[in-house]
């Protein structure tokens, strides 16, 4: 079944109607835009198909407008639809693929995935640069920012998107999901596991604010099957190549 969100074509002289499939977490996706940006972000995700898509999505220009006016910074106007349209996207994956999104860092070191979230400019980025020093190629960044999570084959996997944070770092690719660590910044490396009861606080903080019950009610059953299968970690910690092996360790049962 095709979820059509917007079925009225608007009418566009920018760079004329584009429109495109992708696949991300194994979702066929039709994206019909009309600036060639969104094209470009998405490319090493297209694919061509005679199968109706699961999902439809096309960004009005009321919409586009109203991002540009709440935006922090300036954006364009092809910055904005991307960010309208991957919104859209990410409304419809409680409730009808059993999918959400978190912000997060994600990697895969030895075929398992690590998820890294924290407060804008705590320092994800430099943490998982941090991994990829200290582990070398072995590592493998699938998100630097916006991950898709889903429920297959009874584990959570996180699944590459090309939204991807401001680095640009993106795999076509998913990894099952061995653990969640939360960063905050300190001046010793310390890691210790956290409760579901104190994880879901900070998760919460990781979400896209659903905008409807429907899709609380898909998100939270999926928020505490992961609490309850994936286990959750705080690490304290500092730009130092240290602290890779710091929340290895402690998340592959090393104390520290």
């Amino acid at each position: 079944m095709v979820f059509v969100l917007l079925l009225h074509r608007r009418e566009s002289c920018f760079l004329g109607e584009i429109m495109f499939d992708i696949r991300i977490a194994n979702i066929h996706i039709r994206i019909d835009n009309a600036y060639a940006y969104v094209f470009h972000l998405c490319r090493e995700y297209l694919f061509e198909t005679d199968e109706l898509p699961e999902l439809y999505i096309r960004v009005e220009d009321q919409e586009i407008a109203e991002e540009i006016a709440i935006a922090e910074h300036p954006v364009t106007k092809d910055y904005a639809e991307a960010v309208c349209i991957y919104r859209k996207i990410c409304r419809q994956l409680p409730e009808h693929f059993q999918s959400f999104l978190m912000h997060s860092a994600v990697i895969e070191y030895n075929g398992e995935g690590y998820a890294f979230a924290a407060h804008s400019g705590t320092g994800k980025s430099t943490h998982i640069s941090l991994w990829k020093k200290h582990f070398g190629e072995e590592v493998r960044i699938i998100n630097g920012d916006k991950p898709i999570l889903r429920f297959m084959d009874d584990r959570l996997y996180a699944f590459g998107t090309p939204w991807c944070g401001k680095e640009g770092w993106h795999t076509n690719a998913s990894v099952p999901l061995k653990a969640i660590c939360f960063l905050e910044r300190s001046s010793v490396n310390t890691i210790r596991k956290i409760e579901p009861k104190e994880a879901i606080g900070k998760i919460f903080h990781q979400l896209l604010t659903p905008d409807d019950l429907k899709t609380v009610d898909a998100l939270f059953p999926l928020l505490d099957r992961m609490l309850r299968e994936v286990p959750c970690y705080l690490l304290g910690c500092n730009i130092s190549e240290e602290a890779a092996g710091v929340a290895y360790k402690g998340m592959n049962g090393s104390s520290t």
